[in-house]
């Protein structure tokens, strides 16, 4: 199996649920939901309006993310530049929701946590967040958009809920689907993707790491490690950046409670089965993954977490090998975790290839979080092993950096 994506393989994907898109485009639903990232700069929501609509619009749930690092300040940060004039609306909060009514040249509307929108010419409606361009900040919002047509009164569509059958799925995809789309075109043809985030956002948990001292069997074999794994061709990849130690069924079980998916293993059927699913209503959350190898085999699973679609170009992710050795009769899992955010050039034979987050370690701490998050942790420790790796390139070429830390979970 191979490390890329080809582009008939994309083109592929994405042409089949633009299809879907198409048929349908005839909904007369009034109340939409949308997920509004600072992945891109401008969400497009598919809605053409006229003159005299009015359209409300409600942010629902919102989840920031800023620098995790130890003693990094949130602010200014990423999200909240000190200098505001670089923001799309300089007078309004930073991270607040807008909007703007036209593809090109049309100045952002303050929305904020709900505003009305009254509809003098014929528009498109496009939702954003308030960040500076080429910003490192996560963040999202789920928000509601409810259309009261030209010359009509409230609709008596009920508001949607949280279930996906509820919902506009025509425009929820065309929403997703453009999303992944920018961001396929902004790896394969180079348009200014910047080095951030994307795709679902990472947990706003902090970590609840131990302070204790490891004990001295399980330091030395954590010490005994590779500290990369490396391709079919014995090239050098990502680190080594995390263990989880417990049963397998305890570690898939907890895995499933974080809301991480299994990934498939072949390109071919990934995109038939997407597609599939995209026709069934569902959200296909399992795009293949390469094989890479540690302890001279290959992973013995790969997972994965993103936004439905956007995972094409955008997923959190990583791979685990079952170690040579126990601690205290448990199993341990040694696991590499990176955060793909776009795609890029294989510098080894110049095809496609997913371009991944150089900082890695904000990967390592995402995937400790979201079992944290879900009740599955026991302990966590950070671990410095002799020799860390501190600044490398994985087998396509990328660079990336690290503390060198490694995140030891123990499970429940």
């Amino acid at each position: 199996m191979v490390r890329h994506w080809t582009f008939p393989l994309l083109a592929m994907f994405l042409l089949g649920v633009s299809q879907l898109l198409h048929a349908q485009a005839s909904s007369s639903a009034q109340y939409f939901n949308f997920q509004v990232s600072a992945a891109q700069p401008w969400t497009d929501t598919g809605l053409d309006l006229q003159a005299g609509d009015a359209v409300e619009i409600k942010e629902l749930v919102a989840e920031r993310v800023s620098p995790s690092s130890p003693g990094e300040s949130s602010a200014p940060g990423p999200c909240t530049p000190a200098d505001t004039s670089t923001l799309p609306l300089p007078s309004a909060p930073a991270v607040a929701l807008i909007a703007r009514l036209h593809a090109q040249g049309a100045s952002p509307i303050l929305v904020g946590k709900q505003a009305t929108l009254h509809i003098e010419e014929p528009s498109h409606l496009f939702l954003g967040l308030n960040v500076a361009g080429g910003a490192s900040c996560i963040a999202g919002f789920n928000v509601t958009v409810h259309r009261i047509p030209a010359g009509g009164t409230d609709s008596t569509s009920a508001p949607p809920s949280t279930s996906s059958s509820e919902q506009n799925r025509g425009q929820q995809l065309k929403s997703e689907l453009a999303g992944a789309a920018q961001i396929f075109m902004a790896g394969q043809f180079g348009m200014g993707k910047s080095e951030s985030g994307s795709g679902a956002a990472t947990s706003t948990t902090p970590l609840q790491v131990s302070s204790a001292a490891l004990d001295g069997d399980l330091r030395r074999d954590l010490d005994s490690l590779p500290r990369r794994v490396n391709d079919q061709f014995q090239n050098l990849g990502d680190m080594v950046n995390f263990v989880i130690v417990g049963q397998q069924k305890d570690v898939q079980a907890a895995l499933d409670a974080a809301t991480w998916h299994v990934a498939d293993t072949e390109n071919k059927k990934a995109v038939l089965s997407a597609i599939e699913e995209t026709y069934q209503n569902k959200d296909y959350l399992q795009m293949p993954m390469s094989t890479l190898y540690l302890f001279g085999r290959k992973q013995d699973f790969g997972y994965e977490m993103a936004e439905p679609i956007a995972m094409v170009a955008s997923r959190h992710h990583f791979r685990i090998w079952k170690a040579p050795f126990t601690w205290k009769g448990q199993e341990v899992w040694v696991g590499a975790g990176t955060h793909d955010i776009g795609f890029a050039k294989d510098k080894r034979n110049n095809s496609v290839t997913h371009k991944i987050d150089p900082a890695v370690d904000g990967e390592r701490d995402n995937i400790g979080s979201s079992l944290q998050k879900a009740s599955q942790v026991k302990a966590m420790s950070y671990y410095l092993p002799p020799n860390p790796v501190q600044d490398a390139k994985n087998a396509t070429g990328d660079g990336y950096h690290s503390d060198g830390r490694l995140l030891v979970i123990f499970l429940h």
